[in-house]
């Protein structure tokens, strides 16, 4: 299945002949349909970005079009397709119930680190959050922050496979950096959490 995606891209690239940023009519879709079905990795379209804008164009490229399709995919499923993707959802729900306990409790935080490390698919993700209690506003945010996170991180890893002349220096402690601001903005807001249930008569 994974060959027969690559080379169905492959054929798409040869047949539109579109370079540099009118690349983007292209992946944007593509990114879309991977946000619903899943049929290859979201990786796929990061590593076609870079190689085609370079790496900073192409993690930059890559973080738009990750947004687009996470939030487009996440309305459709939310009020578009909601009672036939709810009972499509119900039928999986125990397979995910430990993960739906971590977005009741954590909301917005436990969408930026599913999207931060892979261990679960990005279309898989925006399912759950479709139908969780975390309100449009905050998945916008929690999608602009854990794809940011995600395609930086796999931008440091590829690099050196893609570009492997490139410095990535800069790429790696900047990344450390933005990965302690989140963590420390974490501690801030369980640390508040706390306080307010601590406080008699304080709303939860």
């Amino acid at each position: 299945m994974g060959n027969w995606i690559n080379h169905a891209i492959d054929w798409l690239l040869e047949t539109t002949k579109l370079e540099g940023f009118y690349l983007l009519l292209l992946t944007i879709p593509l990114a879309i349909i991977q946000g619903f079905f899943g049929f290859f990795p979201f990786s796929t379209l990061i590593l076609l970005q870079v190689s085609a804008l370079g790496l900073v164009n192409g993690l930059i490229t890559s973080w738009l079009i990750g947004i687009i399709a996470s939030i487009v995919v996440y309305y459709c499923c939310r009020y578009l397709f909601a009672d036939w993707f709810n009972r499509k959802m119900s039928k999986n729900a125990a397979r995910y119930e430990k993960w739906q306990k971590y977005f009741m409790n954590y909301g917005v935080w436990s969408i930026i680190f599913l999207r931060t490390i892979p261990i679960m698919p990005n279309n898989v993700i925006t399912f759950m959050a479709s139908i969780s209690s975390i309100k449009s506003s905050a998945y916008v945010v929690s999608s602009l922050v854990g794809n940011l996170s995600h395609i930086w991180l796999f931008g440091i890893i590829s690099s050196s496979i893609v570009l492997p002349n490139t410095d990535i220096r800069m790429f790696v402690g900047s990344y450390v950096a933005f990965c302690l601001a989140v963590v420390i903005l974490f501690m801030i807001e369980q640390q508040r959490r706390r306080r307010q249930n601590r406080t008699p008569g304080s709303s939860l």
